[in-house]
């Protein structure tokens, strides 16, 4: 059993060597991408709750 684990963290790690990781900039870069997209996508979603709300509720006879 101690053997099966042994092999199987053996390959792990020879597989993780083999990945080719971002450099620091890249990963900062591709990070500041994502964190902008997902601001722009939450203030989208944001209008479209509120347009939605506002007409369902003036449809309904809220206000």
């Amino acid at each position: 059993m101690i053997d099966k684990i042994s092999k199987y963290y053996n390959s792990v790690w020879l597989e993780m060597k083999k990945v080719s990781w971002l450099t620091k900039d890249e990963l900062v870069s591709s990070s500041l991408v994502v964190g902008v997209f997902s601001v722009i996508v939450a203030i989208f979603l944001f209008f479209v709750d509120f347009g939605l709300t506002e007409l369902m509720s003036r449809l309904l006879g809220g206000k």
